[in-house]
C-alpha cells in the first residue's frame, strides 16, 4: 500500500498541483491555509484525496478568525493573505476546517498510525526540531507504528526502533533550503522523502490579482524561491 504524507500546503495551489504520485491513501497533517491566496482548490483537493485530516494552528486560526499576533515575516505574511482567504471561502469551507480533529489514530496495512500536526504534547503549537531526546519523551505511552507530524515545514525521519516519527516537510512553503514541494510516501513500511518543482511565478502571480500589498508578495517570493532562507523575527511567526 502506498501511502501519501502531505502537509502544510499553505494555500499554495501550484505546489500541491505539481504532486502528482498515485497512491493509495493520503494523509494530510494540517495547515491547508494561510500565507498564499488559493485556499479553495487546496481544501477541495484534501477533502477529495485524504484518507484523514488533522487541523493545523493555521487552519483553526482561519476557521476561528482569530486575527494574526504582530510579529515577524511570516506573520506579516499570513495577516496580509487574510482578506484573499475570507473573500475565497464559504461558509462550508470554514465548518470543514472549524471541525478538524486536532489528533487522530488509525490503521492503515497493518500499521498503527498517530496524525498529529505539532507534537503528541501540544497538537497544534509546539515547535519541535529532530532532538532525539526531546521526542523520545513526547512518545511516552504511545503505542504505535508510525508518528506523523507537520508544522515545522522541515522534513524529519526519526526511528525509536519500535515507532518511528515522520515529518514530510511543507508543500506550499518548505523552510529546509530547497524550494521545490516536499512530502513523502510509505510504501509497506518503508519511507521515502520526494520533492517536485513547480512554478513559483504561477503563485506569486495569483497573489498579485488578489492586489496584495507588493512588499509582502516580495517578502513572500524570497520565502518561497530560497525555501525559506530568510531573516525574520522568529522560526515559529
Amino acid at each position: 500500500m502506498r501511502i501519501l504524507l502531505v502537509a502544510d500546503i499553505h494555500s499554495n495551489w501550484p505546489a500541491l498541483a505539481a504532486i502528482e504520485e498515485s497512491f493509495d491513501a493520503c494523509l494530510f497533517l494540517g495547515d491547508v491555509v494561510d500565507y498564499a491566496t488559493e485556499p479553495v482548490p487546496c481544501i477541495d483537493w484534501v477533502r477529495r484525496n485524504a484518507t484523514a485530516v488533522v487541523r493545523g494552528n493555521h487552519d483553526h486560526l482561519v476557521a476561528q478568525r482569530v486575527g494574526v499576533r504582530p510579529g515577524g515575516t511570516f506573520r506579516r505574511m499570513a495577516a496580509a493573505m487574510r482578506d484573499a482567504h475570507y473573500d475565497a471561502l464559504d461558509d462550508g469551507h470554514l465548518t470543514w476546517l472549524a471541525q478538524l480533529p486536532v489528533t487522530r489514530h488509525l490503521e492503515l496495512d497493518g500499521f498503527r498510525f498517530l496524525l498529529v500536526h505539532a507534537t503528541p504534547r501540544d497538537p497544534m503549537d509546539e515547535y519541535l526540531g529532530d532532538s532525539q531526546e526531546q521526542w523520545k519523551q513526547r512518545l511516552e505511552h504511545l503505542q504505535v507504528d508510525f508518528v506523523c507530524v507537520g508544522h515545522t515545514h522541515m522534513p524529519m525521519h526519526l526511528d525509536f526502533g519500535t515507532t518511528q516519527v515522520i515529518n514530510p516537510g511543507s508543500v506550499g512553503q518548505p523552510r529546509d533550503g530547497d524550494p521545490r514541494a516536499a512530502y513523502a510516501i510509505i510504501d509497506k513500511g518503508q519511507v521515502e522523502f520526494r520533492r517536485v518543482p513547480y512554478d513559483i511565478d504561477k503563485t506569486i502571480a495569483h497573489m498579485r490579482a488578489c492586489e496584495i500589498d507588493d512588499a509582502i508578495i516580495q517578502k513572500a517570493e524570497a520565502v518561497l524561491r530560497s525555501g525559506g532562507s530568510i531573516t525574520s523575527s522568529g522560526f515559529g511567526d
